[in-house]
């Protein structure tokens, strides 16, 4: 398996498990760097190497209304602020060819969102800019396809790819999570990431909103992790209840810490079976 470096962080093989974490969408500079430094602190408590992650778009809301963000250009600037000040690698997503040069400026990593996962143009300029890129399996793909997305990056002649698993849609609202995949997608020579939070939402599940049930957080991590995967994408909130948005399947970060510690354990068991 090739090692994704991002930043001082290198992600695969034998490197230790990263986190990739941060609230859903940026909801303002202040509370979203203070969301990003207790995460730090915990991170460097348990030894994880960190990532800071926040939507500066959320383009796929369920109803036209929900809240989106502060945008590209208000949304990088403050991304970039974020970055200096906790000293973290940061990612977000790109909807759109034209977000890729803006964002490539700002970002260490770019993420296909999973609906987009497909989007030939988007995927492949994302390659180009040289980037690490994090794609999110599709809702709708089997493991397997994700092949045919790694193949349209390195014809950009990029070879940092994350593959991230983030549950399977049967539509009614809910998401599935087939462990095989993260055993699967990481055949395909790429470090893998779960997803655990996006993993237990419930898609449309509050009507106009998505919903979630944050409670399985904990339960598909420790799976996840017993399996194997190279990192773990979380998304925390202070007070998920008051958040703008995935507020249902986000994790309080009071929980965090214990989770991790839980799930260190558990790597380190699956790595000496290895």
């Amino acid at each position: 398996m090739k090692n994704v470096n991002v930043g001082s962080i290198a992600i695969g093989g034998k490197n230790p498990l990263a986190l990739i974490a941060g609230p859903c969408v940026l909801e303002g500079y202040e509370r979203s760097l203070m969301i990003g430094k207790e995460i730090k602190n915990i991170a460097a408590k348990l030894g994880i190497p960190y990532i800071f992650k926040a939507s500066y778009d959320k383009a796929n809301r369920s109803s036209f209304n929900s809240f989106r963000g502060p945008g590209l250009t208000e949304g990088l600037a403050m991304l970039e602020r974020i970055r200096e000040e906790l000293g973290v690698p940061v990612l977000s997503d790109i909807h759109d060819v034209s977000q890729v040069k803006p964002a490539s400026a700002v970002l260490d990593v770019l993420q296909i969102p999973a609906f987009l996962c497909r989007q030939t143009d988007l995927v492949y300029e994302a390659g180009l800019a040289g980037k690490p890129v994090n794609v999110k399996k599709g809702q709708f793909l089997a493991p397997l396809d994700m092949k045919n997305v790694i193949a349209k990056i390195r014809e950009a002649g990029n070879e940092n790819i994350l593959l991230t698993e983030r549950g399977t849609t049967f539509g009614y609202n809910n998401l599935v999570v087939d462990m095989r995949s993260l055993a699967i997608m990481r055949s395909l020579g790429c470090p893998v990431v779960f997803d655990a939070t996006h993993s237990v939402q419930l898609p449309g599940g509050a009507g106009t909103t998505s919903g979630g049930q944050r409670e399985f957080v904990p339960y598909l991590t420790r799976a996840a992790v017993a399996i194997g995967v190279d990192a773990l994408f979380m998304e925390v909130h202070d007070n998920p209840e008051e958040a703008c948005s995935d507020g249902p399947n986000m994790l309080y970060i009071h929980q965090l810490e214990g989770l991790l510690r839980d799930v260190l354990e558990i790597d380190n068991v699956v790595r000496k079976h290895k």
